[in-house]
């Protein structure tokens, strides 16, 4: 064994998983894990600790996998973290814990996701559970969202004896876990659902098709219906446009449209005849995470799929696994290329999108080179389906609903970092409703910030 390497993770092959929605990457056995959790060092100042925005005892369980305990391992995950089958498939830990392990100065660093992963998978298998508190304190919190910030803020209050119910827009639990990331990266029923239920049996209830601002407003959650504080966890679900001719044309989605269709109307699955227009020639604008998830879903419902970007290769904010699974699938990157039209026919139906190239200029505000049109390098791509994926900011429902919730600019609620604690006495935020679209393990760090903020301010109460 050469302690410098990882151990390779088995992977579905690229040409057999682009025609499938199973999932891409096949995680690792126990014997694989704990030959990886072997090259661990125990650091006595682990800095991958310090790069886990939940502060997860990584050589604590990694140690407890090497050893074969893999309940004790879990255990260890579950004082920090509600969702580790989720963290170990969907973090970036490329930049977070990984990115900060000392193997990685002299060699690789440690698969410190894939064995998250391990550990959890293998706790689902084993029937291993979070233990629920003997006793509740009776004080009623309300929580906003069912995605990764809601559901960790539940699960911390439910552990310290809150009772907790969680009002979910959608008529499936989960957020952008359910509706956003693709089967092939998560799946819905063997990772996310189980998951989700393991949040239940802390004795958390959950809520669905209650639209608040709608349905119930959160001064009504307050007022009449005994809620002692709140938490808004509901995303950033609003997407972005270009405002260039022929957005509105049919065949034009946004990547959130795209995908939230695919998902909640299991597009993935041989046994449902989905109704959605999927296209055969696909253009996906954007070069982050969700403009590959958009790609390569519509690859799989039988599209070519092309990534138009008006960057490099090396500005696509986009996980590098993620850009090199895209390319290994056959999906075409129009890099330097930005959209100036969306062309369409006699009927308003999308025949194609008219495209400038790009060169990279000085940096601009966030320190990327800033892209310049190429005057006279107008070209088009034949496409029947546009997917823009640029971004999305918080609907305003409920900032528009609720007495007293300071939002920014940008349609964010504003909240404290530490404890999400809000303008508004009481109601506490976090996540992407707060930051913006962020990443899964973002989320989750505002719901744990969340959760200790709301504890504090009833307790100070009694």
């Amino acid at each position: 064994m050469d302690v410098l390497k990882k151990v390779p993770v088995r992977e579905q092959d690229p040409k057999v998983r682009a025609t499938n929605f199973e999932e891409v990457c096949l995680g690792y056995n126990e014997e694989e894990a704990k030959e990886e959790a072997s090259r661990c060092i125990n650091c006595k100042n682990p800095k991958c600790v310090a790069g886990c925005p939940v502060s997860i005892n990584i050589p604590g369980f990694i140690k407890e996998v090497e050893k074969g305990n893999h309940e004790e391992a879990a255990r260890i995950i579950a004082e920090s973290s509600a969702l580790p089958a989720v963290c170990g498939r969907v973090c970036p830990q490329e930049s977070q814990c990984e990115g900060q392990c000392i193997r990685g100065i002299k060699g690789e660093p440690i698969s410190i996701g894939k064995l998250e992963r391990f550990v959890a998978d293998y706790s689902r298998e084993h029937g291993f559970v979070p233990a629920a508190p003997e006793k509740t304190n009776g004080k009623k919190v309300a929580v906003i969202g069912s995605g990764p910030s809601g559901l960790t803020c539940a699960g911390d209050l439910a552990k310290m004896g809150y009772e907790v119910t969680i009002f979910e827009a959608l008529h499936e639990p989960g957020g952008v876990l359910t509706y956003g990331i693709p089967e092939f990266r998560l799946p819905k029923e063997g990772v996310v659902q189980p998951e989700i239920d393991n949040v239940r049996k802390l004795g958390v209830k959950i809520e669905t098709n209650v639209i608040i601002g709608k349905s119930v407003t959160i001064d009504e959650l307050l007022d009449e219906e005994g809620f002692q504080a709140i938490f808004i966890g509901s995303g950033a679900g609003l997407p972005m446009f270009m405002g260039i001719p022929g957005e509105n044309a049919n065949g034009v989605f946004s990547a959130n449209e795209y995908l939230t269709r695919s998902n909640l109307m299991k597009a993935f699955r041989s046994d449902y005849d989905t109704p959605i227009v999927a296209g055969k020639k696909v253009a996906v604008v954007g070069g982050g995470n969700v403009a590959m998830d958009a790609a390569r879903t519509a690859l799989r419902l039988g599209a070519e799929v092309h990534v138009v970007y008006r960057r490099s290769e090396a500005e696509l904010p986009a996980r590098a696994e993620e850009v090199h699974h895209a390319k290994e699938e056959g999906i075409i990157f129009n890099l330097l290329s930005n959209p100036l039209e969306i062309l369409t026919d006699d009927k308003g139906w999308v025949n194609g999108m008219k495209c400038i190239k790009m060169e990279l200029g000085e940096p601009d505000a966030s320190g990327r080179r800033r892209p310049v049109e190429i005057e006279g390098s107008e070209f088009v791509i034949d496409v029947d389906t546009v997917i823009m994926s640029l971004g999305t900011s918080p609907n305003p429902l409920i900032s528009n609903t609720t007495k007293g919730l300071d939002i920014n600019k940008r349609k964010c609620i504003i909240a404290e970092e530490s404890t999400g604690k809000t303008s508004k006495d009481g109601v506490y935020a976090g996540g992407d409703a707060v930051t913006g679209a962020a990443t899964v393990i973002l989320a989750m760090e505002a719901g744990r910030a969340g959760a200790r903020g709301i504890d504090e301010y009833l307790s100070s109460k009694e």
